[in-house]
């Protein structure tokens, strides 16, 4: 007749490692939890840098299309009222704050 191995009793964990265990996975949590914040903060940057690109697009389209039109009278008229402070005869200028 053959002989049966007698079964080893497995040993059990302990009271330090299921608290090692929790400790690790408290931890683990916490450190997903700062990465979402870090995440959601760069998502935020992220579209404000995407706005902020597409009205420097719009700038540049708006300023292409100037170049390519040339320099007309109204565009003249324009930058010398905006820039170098134009004022046309029987015009009042109000300055804010002043």
């Amino acid at each position: 007749m053959a002989q049966r191995k007698k079964r080893q009793p497995q040993p059990r964990s302990g009271f330090f490692t299921k608290l090692v265990i929790l400790a690790l996975l408290a931890a683990i949590g916490w450190q997903l939890y700062r990465i979402q914040d870090h995440l959601d903060a760069a998502e935020t940057e992220r579209d404000q840098y995407a706005a902020l690109v597409a009205e420097r697009e719009r700038e540049n389209a708006a300023m292409k299309a100037d170049l390519e039109e040339g320099p007309t009278e109204e565009k003249l008229l324009e930058i010398a009222r905006d820039e170098l402070g134009l004022v046309k005869p029987g015009e009042y200028v109000f300055e804010p704050g002043g």
